[in-house]
């Protein structure tokens, strides 16, 4: 059959001849030969694409060494041009262009390649490559030739240095070294080219947020240091001036209440204004505690409820019991909690002394369930929560600072039995829950009614 150069030959069956240098070509190199040369040999065929391959075996040496790739990948090499080296290439072949290149390497004297490819087509087909003057011979210089499908005219065809059995070449190979049947690699997803760029990318927004985030938090914190020394220079400004210069007129106004007689009603003027002043002075006094950033901890907390009810309670015939938590920690609690809890419980302990004709007065502070529990217990003449007093709406502003804290407030009551206040405010409070706590905090105009047993009624707030 002839063959023309430059084109695969594709016969309609395969030869029958059981020759192991059947299929073979001629044995080619570039046109000049010298000793330790690299030759870059390169070949490119089509497999039709209406078939598929069923069988495809290479058959090859060379003149001294070899490595041989297939569409850039390397599926063998050899170092003895007396033996014939054998691939099974069945499943690296799909329709399609393919690329086969040879870099051969000559140690001295005479060099040459010798190759024969049968690829076995599904319909019945063979299509022959052997190595002859259809091959191009590769500059050194030229980068990723193994995967190149086109080669440019610049590169010379390959020269046949003569056909099997030329001498010094054998006729007979020695011998016919059989490969394994190279397979498809097979790659991870986790290493496709995809899913890198995908987690490189989803690594990089990562970083990216942690950067924002660790910038939004030094931002706050600064933000909140800045508003701590703002506080503190308040603190400071008031106690100096407000607080001084009150203290100066309570002062000046009992020295000329002194200098007034005792029944004068100047006198009893100034006793009014002296009066009024301390009291004045008492609410700076709390108004600067809770100013000053350097009470922000469970432990001033605690310290300054307790004074608070002992000082209260101090000239009354209510005895004050305290259960506070000994171990209570430094642990800082903003400024909006201590302030609605405070005013809470100083209406509790002002309803007991206007209202409750008790003896005896509890005041527990705990940490209970990841929050601050807080009860405030008489044993005085007690009430139906379930009646409502007109004029009295202490339960209901108690209510509502709870709610705005993401707290609660519950209330056991009787007639004759005390009275029993629990507030519960969670230390940990975050922006959703707050919010969500202010918006039910609404929906507190109806009361709900529980009953611990048929005598004692509790109002939970």
């Amino acid at each position: 059959m002839a063959r023309q150069a430059g084109r695969e030959e594709i016969a309609p069956e395969a030869e029958s001849s059981n020759s192991a240098t059947n299929g073979l070509g001629c044995w080619i190199w570039a046109a000049r030969t010298f000793d330790r040369q690299t030759c870059l040999l390169w070949r490119s065929f089509d497999i039709p694409a209406s078939t598929t391959v069923a069988q495809a075996w290479l058959t090859m040496t060379a003149d001294n060494e070899y490595n041989l790739f297939l569409d850039g990948r390397n599926v063998g090499r050899g170092a003895e041009w007396r033996h014939l080296g054998r691939y099974d290439l069945t499943q690296l072949m799909s329709p399609g262009k393919h690329v086969l290149a040879v870099e051969a390497y000559n140690v001295d004297a005479e060099a040459g390649m010798l190759l024969g490819l049968q690829v076995n087509l599904a319909d019945g087909r063979v299509l022959h490559i052997k190595s002859d003057t259809s091959w191009r011979i590769v500059p050194k210089e030229v980068r990723g030739w193994q995967t190149m499908t086109k080669a440019p005219d610049s590169w010379p065809a390959a020269t046949v240095i003569g056909p099997i059995g030329t001498r010094p070449w054998w006729t007979t190979p020695e011998g016919i070294e059989i490969n394994p049947a190279l397979q498809l690699i097979k790659i991870p997803f986790w290493q496709a080219g995809w899913f890198q760029i995908i987690l490189l990318t989803l690594c990089a927004t990562a970083i990216l947020i942690s950067f924002y985030l660790m910038s939004q938090l030094t931002f706050h914190q600064k933000e909140r240091w800045l508003l701590q020394q703002e506080r503190a220079r308040i603190a400071r400004d008031i106690h100096d001036d407000i607080v001084s210069r009150m203290t100066q007129l309570v002062l000046h106004g009992e020295v000329a209440r002194n200098d007034l007689p005792a029944d004068s009603e100047t006198r009893l003027q100034l006793d009014l204004f002296c009066e009024e002043a301390r009291g004045l002075l008492a609410t700076l006094d709390e108004v600067l505690w809770a100013v000053n950033p350097r009470r922000d901890t469970l432990r001033d907390f605690a310290s300054y409820v307790t004074d608070y009810a002992q000082k209260s309670l101090k000239h009354t015939s209510i005895q004050c019991v305290l259960d506070v938590d000994l171990e209570m920690s430094v642990e800082a609690i903003d400024l909006p909690l201590r302030r609605n809890l405070l005013m809470a419980i100083k209406e509790t302990l002002n309803n007991a002394l206007k209202y409750s004709e008790a003896t005896e007065l509890l005041l527990q502070i705990q940490r209970q369930n990841q929050g601050l529990a807080v009860v405030v217990q008489d044993n005085g003449r007690g009430f139906d929560p379930a009646t409502p007093t007109p004029g009295r709406n202490g339960l209901t502003n108690m209510t509502q600072r709870m709610a705005e804290l993401g707290g609660h407030c519950r209330v056991i009551s009787q007639p004759g039995q005390g009275c029993r206040i629990e507030f519960w405010v969670p230390l940990n409070r975050s922006r959703r829950h707050l919010w969500g706590r202010m918006w039910r905090s609404k929906q507190f105009s109806t009361n709900v009614i529980e009953t611990k047993n048929p005598a004692a009624k509790s109002l939970t707030i």
